[in-house]
């Protein structure tokens, strides 16, 4: 679609909201008169307010959008932007739906968190049944989706309640996978073609554990979440998941740990001798993540396990008494159905895991799914799946406790982590809804600094693959002193990164 800027340059902006109603589009930026499938996009300053217009014509349909913003409102430089940004997206909204387009559960919000607008709404005073509603005309977000943010919003709230001002997590990442499955994108290294990586690699990451816990001592911080992710962490061997443990104890003070989890996410890693290292290090929480429990599925997606193999894991899962066990479903999958998904959450859910998480098939480029084109469940499908799966979960006595979106998900719909009463997995609220200084280490990580209230905040960026993270390990280690830097100066940008 061609994209017409008139008075500003909010690309980004623009192509989210493009991205979100018209997601078989493309941005263009044509020189010229508009002419075309187009959105032409107007800011515009007065006397008392700025206006943002959207002309958007569309096959053969054409439809007008308008909002302003009151220039009293617009004194902040950077809250100027994201009010502007805003605007613009709303009005572009807003003629889509003059055009016909059909409504969206999220209606116009397109960022990843949406519990970022919702807490503060909460956190001032306002009421569960108010800010719902506040949703509800403000963003057009659908009567369910506002109920379902303000309760995780109240899960936010708890977990931000509890944390001191130099609380941290650490998440230490294993970029290894037995076999890479076809919806994935994620920094993984399949183990059956780079065996020989993973011993040099354990040894750089044990020099940044080091490095890591050097700044923790200097900065006066207190880690109170340990996560081990990937990849996929289980795929180490027993021995190397031990000596990674023992490492982590030596390194850090480990004593206001609250929490100590372990992806296991592939049941075709899981071991007895593996689980029982796990647990001599007090890790306390562990994810096992089928996705299905249709072989048929598992097979398109290129699992090389079976449903069986699932069940099984989770038997020695339970023999090895972990207090928390977490497990994944995603709705959408090549093949699956309705029934076959329902099937799935059912069996997840009798198999005893208190922590549940029902993702929505992101189709995110570089997959094998987005290569070879397989089969994806229609719109209808993937909404009764996860129309079956939030009265399902809350009749078991499940509730939501954090949820996030991604680009390319389908039908722009959401990812939820549901759990029992007092199991919350406290980790994914702190990554998702940026509350906390998140310290990582390996492949791939991304460390992310946050203090004075979220109002500061910077991100370090490891290198993505082994074996560029092996080879350029001297560099991790310099990019790891920003930790220090970051809290040895009391004044510092309010962003960065």
């Amino acid at each position: 679609m061609n994209l017409y800027l008139i008075g500003h340059d909010y690309r980004y902006a623009a192509e989210q909201m493009l991205l979100t109603l018209f997601p078989d589009e493309r941005p263009v930026y044509p020189d010229g008169r508009p002419t075309g499938d187009r959105a032409e996009l107007r800011l515009m300053s007065g006397a008392k307010v700025t206006t943002a217009t959207c002309v958007l014509v569309y096959q053969g349909r054409t439809a007008n959008g308008r909002t302003s913003v009151p220039n009293e409102e617009l004194t902040d430089p950077n809250e100027t932007d994201r009010r502007l940004q805003g605007a613009v997206k709303r009005a572009f909204y807003r003629a889509a739906m003059g055009i016909g387009l059909p409504h969206r559960p999220w209606g116009m919000l397109t960022g990843v968190r949406p519990g970022k607008l919702m807490t503060p709404l909460l956190a001032q005073g306002m009421g569960d049944v108010q800010a719902a509603r506040y949703f509800e005309r403000h963003y057009d977000v659908a009567p369910a989706r506002a109920a379902l943010v303000v309760r995780t919003a109240h899960a936010t709230l708890r977990a931000m309640d509890s944390l001191g001002e130099k609380d941290v997590c650490l998440y230490v990442g294993i970029p290894f996978c037995p076999t890479r499955c076809a919806y994935c994108s994620f920094v993984s290294q399949s183990v059956e073609k780079s065996m020989a990586l993973v011993p040099e690699f354990l040894q750089a990451l044990a020099r940044e554990i080091a490095a890591t816990a050097e700044a923790v001592r200097r900065a006066g911080l207190r880690v109170v979440s340990l996560y081990i992710g990937g990849g996929t962490p289980t795929t180490l061997s027993a021995r190397q998941l031990d000596a990674l443990c023992t490492q982590l104890a030596a390194a850090f003070d480990l004593s206001a740990l609250r929490e100590f989890t372990v992806e296991a996410g592939r049941p075709d890693t899981i071991t007895a001798d593996k689980l029982h290292v796990l647990r001599a290090h007090r890790v306390d929480r562990i994810s096992v993540n089928p996705q299905t429990l249709d072989d048929r599925v598992l097979e398109t997606i290129g699992r090389r396990h079976t449903a069986d193999d699932i069940r099984r894991a989770m038997e020695q899962v339970k023999s090895a008494n972990f207090p928390h066990v977490n497990m994944d479903l995603i709705a959408g999958l090549p093949e699956d159905t309705p029934a076959g998904f329902a099937r799935s959450l059912d069996e997840v859910i009798s198999m005893g895991a208190d922590n549940i998480t029902v993702h929505t098939l992101s189709l995110k480029k570089g997959s094998r799914i987005m290569l070879e084109g397989s089969r994806i469940p229609g719109a209808d499908e993937v909404a009764q799946m996860l129309d079956y799966a939030d009265p399902t979960l809350r009749k078991h006595g499940f509730a939501p406790y954090y949820l996030y979106r991604q680009k390319n998900t389908l039908q722009n719909l959401e990812n939820v982590g549901w759990c029992k009463p007092g199991h919350e997995g406290y980790y994914n609220i702190y990554i998702m809804e940026e509350v906390q200084t998140i310290l990582s280490a390996g492949a791939g990580g991304s460390t992310k600094l946050v203090a004075d209230g979220g109002k500061r905040m910077q991100r370090i960026f490891n290198f993505k693959y082994p074996n560029e993270y092996i080879q350029r390990f001297a560099e991790v280690l310099e990019r790891k002193k920003g930790v220090a830097d970051f809290y040895d100066h009391d004044l510092g940008p309010e962003t960065s990164g």
